[in-house]
């Protein structure tokens, strides 16, 4: 993709050009951050090769799910619970462990795969033939900063793009009226906002917020969406002129893409006047797709909503959403209390997330739909420090699912050794995971690249390969 150095144009500098407020206009998200690159429209792009899934929903659980505890059972680790770990720790741990944790909940096998899953998870157990697990993902990082940042971003240390965004500037919009990246109620925590940023991309490819984390999803809507002052018609005359101002001095003083990406940006905001509400309108839902989801109930209400508009946003072409389930109280980092903190998570997303997973099925959206669960890292299976009831952070092997999208249903990828420690089969970094979502989307992780600061940029950097494996 071909990108060229703009001149600089700051937001102050266009205000005193354009000389008409701002203030009306409903999405101010989209004028975060300053683009230093080409800005072009958000249109849709050819991917490099025939895709299997045109977008991505990513349920983002923060804090680290323990995989021993959820959809990876380990029989050895229940058998010596309590004796020590018949081999060496990592080298760098997040804090002292001591002996083997077994885990306080029952497995089953279900459906025609027979795949093993705890009893905390006995809703997404009914489509595990839908689902394809990841049991030897690992990172570097045991903290839960970078290891955000590497699972969002590719890097735990620098700030580069998100993956949202990279996709995003891959594939473009297949929408008009809506952003190509929405986040559900993300958390500003371990990294905030540059976990959905678009970093030196054009800053139109950044997801857009929709609440916070530690707010109810009953607020996830973007704000200033209605304009109680003037109709539409009369924004649209203001909007004209401001823009034919703008295109004057762009006439004046030469290609500006900032300013050009400030226009396309205001055009946006605009028309997402008549098409968000209506996105975010559930009323238009039926009673039972609202039971489905878990809106009736106080436990799951709150993550249902984040669903239900995940795949209300997903029908209308949003290329990337994500929900993050991430409660400000528990959250999914049970360094004590597993049982308690876990059963509350489990409770509050399991209902949904089986949910979401039937209704794309029965709308015949899965199949071009990728849904990716998980979180940051999994935890050890040895317990925190002695004898609590805790498990610490780890990095070092944990699982995630897909479901839809290309993936072969029903399968298992890669395993842990005997106790869930560390990935021993079929290791897919998070950098292999990058490579293999951007290659079910169509899309060579090594030719996906951006020219910044005198190098290519892309999101795995130097490494990642495609597990092949698990395309159906």
């Amino acid at each position: 993709m071909n990108v060229f150095q703009p001149s600089p144009m700051t937001r102050r500098c266009l205000l005193q050009n354009s000389a008409v407020g701002f203030g009306y206009l409903a999405l101010t998200a989209l004028l975060q951050g300053e683009s230093n690159q080409a800005y072009g429209a958000l249109k849709p792009q050819v991917a490099h090769f025939p895709a299997r899934a045109k977008r991505v929903i990513f349920l983002f659980m923060k804090g680290g799910p323990s995989h021993v505890d959820t959809f990876d059972y380990k029989p050895k680790l229940q058998q010596d619970d309590g004796k020590p770990l018949p081999f060496e720790k990592p080298r760098v741990q997040f804090a002292a462990t001591g002996n083997l944790l077994g885990s306080p909940w029952k497995f089953r096998q279900y459906g025609e795969s027979g795949s093993h899953v705890s009893e905390l998870f006995p809703h997404v157990a009914k489509h595990v033939d839908d689902i394809c697990f990841l049991h030897s993902v690992h990172g570097t990082n045991p903290s839960h900063g970078g290891a955000l940042l590497k699972l969002h971003t590719g890097s735990d240390n620098f700030i580069r793009p998100s993956m949202g965004a990279w996709i995003n500037y891959g594939l473009g919009s297949e929408n008009d009226d809506l952003p190509g990246f929405v986040t559900i109620c993300p958390t500003f925590a371990h990294g905030g906002a540059k976990n959905w940023g678009s970093a030196f991309l054009p800053a139109e490819y950044q997801g857009i917020p929709l609440g916070v984390a530690s707010q109810p999803s009953t607020k996830a809507e973007v704000k200033y969406i209605e304009n109680p002052r003037w109709s539409s018609d009369v924004q649209r005359l203001q909007l004209d002129l401001m823009n034919s101002m703008n295109r004057d001095h762009l006439g004046d003083n030469g290609n500006q893409s900032s300013l050009e990406a400030r226009i396309q940006a205001f055009e946006l905001a605009y028309r997402m006047q008549s098409k968000m509400p209506e996105a975010q309108d559930l009323s238009q839902e039926t009673a039972e797709t609202l039971e489905m989801y878990g809106l009736n109930d106080q436990v799951t209400q709150d993550f249902g909503r984040q669903c239900l508009l995940a795949r209300r946003f997903a029908e209308r072409g949003v290329r990337f959403i994500q929900v993050t389930h991430s409660n400000t109280k528990v959250q999914w980092d049970q360094h004590g209390d597993l049982k308690a903190g876990h059963t509350q998570n489990a409770a509050e997303v399991d209902r949904p997330i089986a949910a979401l997973l039937g209704d794309l099925k029965r709308r015949g959206m899965l199949d071009d739909t990728l849904i990716l669960w998980g979180g940051e890292f999994g935890r050890t299976p040895t317990c925190q420090g002695n004898g609590s009831n805790g498990r610490d952070h780890n990095p070092e092997g944990f699982t995630m699912w897909m479901a839809g999208g290309g993936v072969k249903p029903g399968h298992h990828h890669g395993a842990t050794d005997e106790y869930g420690y560390y990935a021993q089969e079929h290791k897919m970094h998070i950098h292999d995971l990058h490579a293999t979502l951007l290659h079910l989307l169509g899309l060579d992780h090594e030719r996906l690249t951006f020219r910044h600061a005198g190098r290519d940029f892309r999101l795995t950097d130097v490494h990642g390969h495609v597990h092949r494996e698990i395309l159906a």
